[in-house]
């Protein structure tokens, strides 16, 4: 359901989506510029009003942040992704060996996607899943994603133990972590 809302004297528009699967309400900004609430179940739409309000400033930080990128945001179709799928799970076993050499994972399976919200994810089962657009980043961001996934095998959670993991190995992890969080693709 297409919306307006008035965020420090401008009208901007935004997408509303209904979601009994989302436990928590979600605001997201997209480099094409459109920007989209998710609502979960049990949440009214004055609400949702409400949350985007308070957030104003970080959705207009985020629709002006990407205005830069117009006209040279990464294509996200199909064919991107057959062109580089085996490429990118190829980086992302080296990566990975590497990282095995001085920790013992275990994990059951890599798979490649083609995924809108995530860099990467870790089943219960061991099963490692990373977006192809991994390929992109650069060496050090690349290698927090792979390393977050693999302390999840360790660590299913992200608890103090978790993160103290994840610090044994990348040191540097937080500000990699808000760099990743900031820029996202756009990142050089």
């Amino acid at each position: 359901m297409n919306r307006k809302i008035k965020l420090r004297n401008q009208s901007v528009g935004y997408t509303l989506r209904k979601s009994a699967r989302a436990r928590r309400m979600r605001l997201a900004v997209y480099c094409n510029g459109s920007f989209v609430a998710t609502m979960p179940r049990g949440f009214s739409e004055s609400m949702v009003e409400k949350f985007i309000i308070q957030k104003a400033n970080w959705v207009i930080s985020k629709l002006e942040y990407f205005k830069q990128f117009k006209g040279r945001a990464f294509k996200n179709n199909h064919g991107h992704y057959l062109q580089n799928k085996d490429e990118a799970l190829a980086f992302a076993k080296e990566r990975i060996k590497y990282f095995n050499a001085n920790n013992d994972f275990k994990f059951n399976r890599i798979t490649v996607r083609n995924q809108k919200t995530r860099w990467g994810s870790c089943s219960k089962k061991g099963n490692l899943n990373f977006n192809y657009k991994i390929l992109l980043l650069p060496g050090r961001i690349a290698d927090y994603i792979i390393v977050h996934e693999l302390c999840h095998l360790k660590e299913f959670n992200h608890s103090k133990k978790f993160w103290n993991l994840v610090a044994e190995i990348i040191p540097d992890y937080v500000g990699i972590k808000k760099e990743l969080k900031t820029k996202g693709l756009f990142l050089q």
